[in-house]
């Protein structure tokens, strides 16, 4: 096994292959490491963006919130156990290289990355949190129909393997609206005011979060680049469009501006940061998605090469100028 306390953003395991195929084996073992250090060591951008916004939090209650956050955190490292009793439901990331090979194929990889999900969920342990919608079997392993679910990606240059997990929380956070192009950058920053607002209200995304916010495509699309920007995102991370960047630090001033701090209460530190991104749209449409990322800021990746080699990180690196192509 793969150690739980080797090191973030290092190489810290190689074995020889026979084929230039990346063993099926070592998939499981690295996607059960990430989801021990998903679900229990917070990534250092959140982190310092916590600490930042304590630093600025003037409502004592507000900043206790924050200090204590911060507390769980170091807890959770020290106790080596999930730094929040919701762990939220486990997701896949995945991003090949157009050169990678896998031991099996897709199927085995998905086939390990599932096992890694239900027998982590009995060793960290994790919340089995995954139910039947209707008749509420839990087979009390965080698996069932399209759970957990898993997204593919793909480079044009690589034999590498990407996998990032994400425990997401799963019950509140996300909106949608269907806003027009007469709406405008205006109707986006109503939008997004009015969400923060009755988030912050309701109770509804465990602040401070991580705003995601997707912009065209059709609904589904919208919703998913919503989610990615939330998740796969560092703090501090700017969209390379620079008015989208600029819109980006403006809805973070906003939503810093509407007297709400950490789970509601009254203060000034609300959103962590801002990620915004887009898609090509109907030309009748400017559809938008809201998604929070809460304080349980809990994703982890590692890169994989076919000599073996295992390089954990905390960045998932997942919008890459290929992701976001615009052209042919």
């Amino acid at each position: 096994m793969l150690s739980k306390n080797s090191s973030v953003d290092s190489v810290i395991a190689s074995r020889n292959t026979v084929d230039g195929s990346i063993p099926k084996e070592l998939i499981y073992e690295v996607a059960l490491e990430l989801m021990s250090r998903a679900a229990i060591g917070i990534p250092g951008d959140f982190k310092n963006g916590i600490k930042n916004m304590c630093a600025l939090e003037k409502s004592p209650l507000s900043k206790f919130v924050l200090n204590e956050i911060q507390k769980n955190y170091e807890i959770a490292e020290k106790d080596q156990r999930p730094m929040c009793g919701d762990t939220g439901l486990p997701r896949w990331y995945v991003k090949l290289g157009n050169d990678c090979r896998t031991n099996g194929g897709f199927v085995e990889l998905e086939r390990n990355l599932r096992r890694a999900t239900a027998d982590a969920t009995q060793s960290i342990p994790l919340r089995p949190n995954r139910v039947h919608p209707l008749t509420r079997k839990d087979n009390n392993n965080n698996l069932g129909i399209h759970a957990p679910e898993v997204q593919f990606a793909f480079e044009p240059e690589g034999d590498w393997l990407d996998l990032t997990t994400v425990h997401k929380g799963g019950l509140f956070g996300t909106d949608y609206r269907m806003l027009f192009p007469a709406d405008g950058i205006a109707g986006i920053k109503k939008f997004f005011l009015d969400t923060m607002v009755q988030f912050g209200r309701r109770g509804m995304a465990c602040q401070p979060a991580v705003v995601g916010i997707g912009i065209g495509g059709c609904k589904d699309t919208t919703m998913r680049i919503a989610k990615e920007a939330a998740c796969l995102r560092a703090v501090g991370d700017r969209n390379p469009d620079p008015e989208i960047a600029e819109l980006e630090l403006e809805l973070k001033e906003l939503g810093n501006s509407i007297g709400m701090g950490p789970m509601g209460f009254v203060g000034s530190q609300m959103v962590v940061d801002t990620h915004i991104e887009v898609a090509y749209a109907h030309t009748g449409g400017m559809q938008t998605a809201i998604h929070t990322f809460c304080f349980a800021s809990r994703r982890a990746s590692a890169r994989i090469w076919p000599d073996g080699q295992v390089e954990f990180r905390t960045n998932p690196q997942w919008f890459t100028d290929y992701y976001r192509r615009e052209g042919i």
